[in-house]
């Protein structure tokens, strides 16, 4: 049985526990989480290995963040509001929106993000800091063993640029706050109450333009007061951090091996630096054309 196997199956037992009627899990997301819709009853599950997760601060902080009014996807309303463990993993609990087409505009997707921001200012709960991100793709980057087909020369360069982005993110000393950490595209909802945001495992204390540099350019665009000297430092961190984990042992993201080829030549490259979406469609095109062997 495979994980994925085992992950759906902990996921509707959960919910038949709970009785939720699951008879069917659709995948609709699998990297380092599985994000599934169970059906019949309509319900948006995550699940992740224990120990792979922080799914307990998640539930907290969306019930606070839901209570002060962002844009959250709101955990099920059926079910208790916490952490169910199964089969050594972690299942939570979310309410499922039926997309609707067209996806969000930039214009309604920087208004959400500002809200989702405002209303972190009125939540005070512990959190890292988004350097602690930059630690963590350090770690990888200096360990051949968490990072073995990364060559040593690729090795120096990366590390490099994570530790001086890191100090000329600091010397700027601006204002942060508390943010979603990732808030790029996938993480998204286009529903009929508008944008809603899912994931926030990643939330982390940072300036807003580290959130912004998830985002694609044109809902920049539509934010108030970005710094977009800082903004350029946070999308090149971005990237960084990115080709860091995609090279990691064991990274489950779609052809990453490509992805964290692809973003060591950007660094390398110079400015102007790409938003992550574009860099994906980029990408994903050159995958499925037919003159690509």
């Amino acid at each position: 049985m495979t994980d994925v196997t085992r992950a759906i199956a902990a996921a509707t037992s959960v919910a038949a526990s709970l009785d939720l009627p699951a008879n069917d899990a659709i995948v609709l997301h699998n990297s380092n989480k599985l994000a599934l819709r169970l059906t019949p009853c309509d319900v948006f599950a995550r699940v992740a290995p224990v120990g792979q997760e922080v799914a307990q601060f998640e539930v907290d902080l969306a019930q606070r963040l839901t209570e002060v009014g962002c844009p959250m996807c709101p955990l099920e309303p059926r079910a208790d509001p916490r952490v169910y463990t199964r089969d050594g993993f972690v299942v939570t609990l979310w309410t499922y929106y039926e997309p609707v087409t067209p996806h969000t505009s930039p214009v309604d997707y920087a208004k959400a993000l500002e809200q989702l921001h405002a209303g972190m200012r009125k939540v005070d709960v512990p959190s890292p800091r988004f350097t602690d991100r930059i630690t963590e793709a350090e770690e990888v980057v200096a360990d051949p063993d968490l990072s073995p087909e990364l060559t040593d020369a690729d090795r120096v360069f990366l590390s490099g640029r994570l530790a001086s982005l890191r100090r000329a993110i600091d010397d700027r000393g601006a204002v942060e706050q508390l943010l979603h950490g990732e808030p790029h595209p996938g993480n998204v909802l286009s529903t009929r109450n508008g944008p809603l945001f899912i994931d926030l495992e990643t939330c982390c204390r940072g300036p807003v333009e580290f959130d912004l540099a998830h985002v694609p350019e044109a809902v920049c665009e539509h934010y108030p007061g970005v710094d977009q000297g800082l903004l350029d430092e946070c999308r090149q961190l971005v990237i960084a951090m990115v080709a860091a984990w995609r090279w990691e042992l064991g990274d489950q993201f779609p052809n990453g091996r490509r992805f964290g080829e692809e973003f060591l030549r950007l660094l390398r490259e110079g400015p102007p630096w790409p938003t992550l979406d574009t860099v994906t469609r980029r990408l994903d095109g050159l995958q499925k054309s037919p003159k690509v062997t």
